[in-house]
């Protein structure tokens, strides 16, 4: 008897509500093994919800009040070292690409390309899976 393999739960934060409707959308659409485990509306509630949800992978958005999304994944990084983050942001550059790279995200994507998030979150997890 074979067995289904553990859903990819995902923490999407966002302090837009519509982006993080749509990135649910995407990834329940998307189906697949694909789940959402938790909203976050910043990087403060982001680093709490990670710890109750424990998800396999969090999408952060770069630009929110209080604290930016590459560092709320740094901090989450501190505690939760193995964490798969993508960093999925209207402005990419080369210094918030640079960023994530020091805090520990595995991908990033531009919200232009948002469509491919669920790819993106499957893509990731198997080459973490693979490494």
């Amino acid at each position: 008897m074979t067995t289904a393999a553990a859903p990819i739960t995902t923490l999407i934060v966002d302090d837009q509500a519509d982006v993080r409707m749509l990135m649910r959308t995407l990834v329940e659409a998307a189906n697949d093994g694909l789940q959402v485990a938790g909203e976050a509306s910043s990087g403060l509630e982001a680093i709490e919800q990670a710890e109750r949800t424990e998800p396999v992978v969090i999408v952060f958005d770069e630009m929110m009040p209080e604290m930016q999304g590459t560092d709320a994944g740094a901090r989450i990084r501190e505690t939760r070292p193995t964490q798969i983050m993508i960093l999925c942001s209207a402005y990419l550059d080369e210094k918030v690409i640079a960023r994530a790279r020091h805090a520990g995200f595995s991908a990033w994507l531009p919200k232009e390309d948002v469509v491919r998030l669920p790819d993106l979150i499957r893509e990731t997890v198997a080459q973490r899976r693979r490494d």
